[in-house]
């Protein structure tokens, strides 16, 4: 025998995420006010509907788990942590319930890291039947922001706790919000918008690569853009430290040309700049970080497709983001 909890369960606590979608028996967790999705290019809003760094988490003492859900991409992965601890990943294709078993006795700490892609709409729980449930414990754990792209979303990465923005926040204790959208990282002033809104201990913006690819932005318009976004997120922020990053290492784009005449390199020294620029005009808590320090030539075998890193890649990225990124 099991009980069911439902999905709009008060209970149950979500973290990571912008808004939800309550739907006829499920919620859908949204990387944007969902309500105002319409205002966000389409492209951007696809991938906001999908639930990188987002957690489902609830207290229990079931030895037993059964989740439904509904997920759009085939190789996707739920993580269960239990008590800070990854415990097993399940995949998700399609619409299913997926089983978690031997979780042992005693009051526990759940958490569900949902998958870096595709939609997910969670159905609800069942637990043992007589098995306690609550809410989380109310956490003190720092807030951490990052805004990036595929770079950060993390799509290739072997399952949601080994991306490199969870890794760096499981590691260090901080409640992460990932705002990594793959391909649609391009200094959009509705995202500055989402970051100033939200409580943040740490922000850090990854900036580039993107705007490289799609030509987005000039050598007029780049800087300018990075200024107008950081002074957007410091109206509620004025002191939280902001990080700017470079992009990574890239074959075949450090001094390659784009259809609006940026090199990566030339990008590097523009992001670096703005850091120059805020802080001539006052701003003391905002910092620099290559990206050739996050991530390497040395390290070009651990990019397949000579842009994104493979699961090995995303750990070199954490392993060095851990040294790199201010402690709050």
């Amino acid at each position: 025998m099991t009980q069911l909890i439902a999905a709009g369960d008060s209970r149950l606590k979500w973290l990571g995420e912008i808004s939800t979608e309550v739907g006829d028996g499920w919620v859908m967790p949204w990387r944007v006010p969902h309500s105002e999705r319409g205002l966000y290019a389409l492209e951007l809003a696809e991938r906001a509907a999908m639930p990188a760094g987002v957690r489902l988490c609830f207290r229990s003492d079931s030895s037993s788990l059964e989740v439904s859900c509904d997920s759009s991409e085939e190789r996707n992965l739920l993580d269960l942590v239990i008590d800070g601890k990854l415990i097993s990943s399940a995949k998700t294709v399609g619409t299913t319930s997926i089983r978690f078993g031997n979780l042992g006795s005693g009051s526990k700490s759940f958490e569900l890291w949902l998958p870096q892609a595709g939609e997910f709409r969670f159905g609800g729980l069942r637990i043992e039947a007589g098995a306690e449930f609550s809410a989380p414990t109310e956490s003190s754990a720092k807030k951490w922001i990052t805004y990036g792209s595929s770079i950060s979303q993390c799509r290739t990465a072997n399952s949601p706790t080994k991306t490199w923005p969870a890794i760096v926040a499981r590691t260090r204790g901080y409640d992460l919000t990932c705002l990594g959208f793959g391909g649609q990282c391009h200094l959009d002033p509705l995202i500055a918008r989402v970051i100033r809104d939200r409580e943040a201990d740490l922000i850090s913006l990854c900036l580039g690569i993107n705007i490289y690819g799609g030509a987005t932005l000039n050598q007029r318009t780049f800087g300018p853009g990075i200024l107008g976004f950081v002074n957007i997120v410091r109206e509620k922020h004025p002191t939280t430290p902001i990080v700017l990053l470079s992009p990574i290492y890239s074959p075949g784009r450090e001094d390659t040309l784009n259809a609006v005449g940026f090199t990566l390199k030339q990008m590097r020294d523009e992001v670096a700049g703005a850091v120059e620029t805020l802080k001539a005009n006052g701003d003391e808590h905002v910092s620099y970080v290559d990206g050739l320090d996050v991530f390497d030539s040395s390290k070009a075998h651990l990019l397949p497709d000579d842009l994104h890193p493979d699961n090995e890649g995303y750990g070199v990225m954490a392993d060095n983001m851990l040294r790199l990124l201010p402690k709050v």
